[in-house]
């Protein structure tokens, strides 16, 4: 069965749609209006190795945090309306990325109960490439509560602001990537409950 998610969302300050094949190979079109964001989602799907188009025309003459918000709503839902009963499914990923000084680690747990733990450090640029590094702790609270899941996030170090913020997305895809495998030896959702 495909695991394909698809999402429309619009409000007075965004539209954007997104489609999301959890099982392609790395192909993507983003068009966020926010350069940085999108080369930060295009490595997140390469990364990944999903399939993700996400186009968005948000009110940037505003600000961005609208849709560097909503973007994450709306890949959020894709996820779980692409994840389904998450039967088969390993639940549980974690990565540790390098980028040069800095190193990242995340570990996370799609159990369908949204808890956010992130310990950023201090982000030393505001603004990279038109991307508020105040929204790297939103975009991912806001993705992790639409596709409900426990996330921690931990910057072990890093200095350079761009660097932190990939490693983030590099680190969360990577980890998403494990828990979405299928597992052969997993019939059914891994839970002794029945469901997540």
């Amino acid at each position: 069965m495909a695991r394909k998610g698809k999402v429309s969302r619009k409000t007075k300050e965004t539209e954007i749609k997104v489609e999301l094949n959890i099982d392609g190979s790395g192909d993507y079109k983003v068009e966020t209006g926010i350069g940085f964001l999108d080369h930060m989602l295009e490595l997140f799907t390469k990364h990944g190795v999903f399939d993700l188009k996400v186009a968005c025309k948000g009110d940037l003459h505003v600000d961005a945090h609208h849709s560097v918000e909503d973007i994450a709503i709306a890949i959020g839902e894709a996820f779980k309306d692409a994840a389904g009963d998450k039967a088969g499914i390993n639940r549980y990923g974690h990565a540790y990325i390098p980028m040069d000084e800095t190193l990242v680690r995340v570990v996370l747990d799609l159990s369908g109960r949204p808890y956010y733990v992130p310990k950023l450090g201090k982000l030393r640029r505001e603004v990279v490439g038109g991307f508020p590094t105040e929204m790297l702790e939103h975009f991912f609270r806001s993705f992790s509560t639409h596709f409900p899941m426990n996330l921690h996030i931990d910057v072990l170090r890093g200095r350079d602001t761009h660097h932190v913020v990939e490693g983030v997305f590099k680190a969360v895809t990577r980890s998403l990537r494990m828990a979405l495998a299928i597992d052969p030896r997993q019939s059914g959702v891994p839970s002794t409950k029945g469901s997540l």
